[in-house]
């Protein structure tokens, strides 16, 4: 499986990005998929994950802001971010569970500029 994000970039606080993460490969093997970010200095955090029959879940700090759509004829996911802030700044990351293991997107940078 591979993945390739794309959508990042510098916004305003308050305004909107949309991530897109395209799965390629054995996708047919994915179970869920989902968004994590890494800020300097912290640790990976998941933002928002969806499973394979629909159910999401989001991370406290986006919930309501964040919401995190699939369109799976095209092997799709994306993170709609809305009223972003400051503390949305990271590189952000797709990731693909399969039952044999984790594959991760290379990462694209979101800055959020007060």
């Amino acid at each position: 499986v591979q993945l390739q994000e794309s959508g990042g970039g510098l916004v305003q606080a308050g305004g909107s990005l949309r991530l897109s993460c395209v799965a390629s490969g054995s996708t047919f093997s994915i179970t869920d998929n989902g968004w994590y970010r890494q800020a300097p200095g912290k640790q990976r955090e998941l933002v928002a994950r969806i499973l394979n029959r629909g159910s999401t879940a989001y991370a406290n700090s986006v919930k309501g802001r964040f919401t995190i759509p699939r369109n799976n004829a095209k092997n799709t996911i994306c993170l709609q971010m809305n009223s972003l802030k400051p503390e949305d700044t990271a590189v952000y990351y797709c990731n693909a569970i399969t039952i044999v293991r984790d594959y991760w997107g290379q990462g694209t940078q979101v800055t959020v500029s007060s």
